[in-house]
């Protein structure tokens, strides 16, 4: 059931780990405002625990993670482990960075959503996160 949304979806975009380049987490959380969302965006050095406490503060939708320094199939599951012990089932686990396919399948299959290559449309982003939130959000 696709519901209407009486407020503005609220993602938190965030940096995991020692990796220090954040230019792409900056210019998908300005997209992500310029398609009418929130963006909470917590800086670089984030640990899972600090992104998840975030999110569930900022009553988040969403939670988007920037990754380029390898260490997805690390951080991917453990902020997926840690949104589950606080029963966040209905916030979406997304992000993007440099992720090979194969492992993009993996993490996929254990619950995260959507994953996005450098260079992917920023409407492409915000059109996916709309519609995930829209269908599984419950407000």
């Amino acid at each position: 059931m696709i519901k209407e949304l009486k407020r503005p979806i609220r993602v938190l975009v965030a940096k995991v780990g020692i990796d220090g380049h954040d230019r792409g987490a900056k210019v998908i959380a300005t997209a992500l405002r310029d398609a009418g969302m929130e963006v909470i965006y917590t800086g670089l050095r984030q640990t899972p625990e600090m992104v998840v406490n975030a999110a569930l503060q900022e009553d988040a939708d969403a939670i988007g993670i920037s990754i380029l320094s390898g260490a997805h199939m690390t951080v991917f599951p453990k902020v997926l482990q840690l949104m589950k012990e606080k029963k966040m089932n209905d916030v979406l686990l997304t992000g993007g960075g440099i992720i090979p396919l194969e492992d993009i399948k993996k993490l996929q299959t254990m619950g995260v959503g959507s994953l996005f290559a450098p260079g992917a449309p920023t409407s492409e982003i915000a059109e996916y996160i709309k519609e995930w939130v829209k269908v599984n959000r419950n407000f």
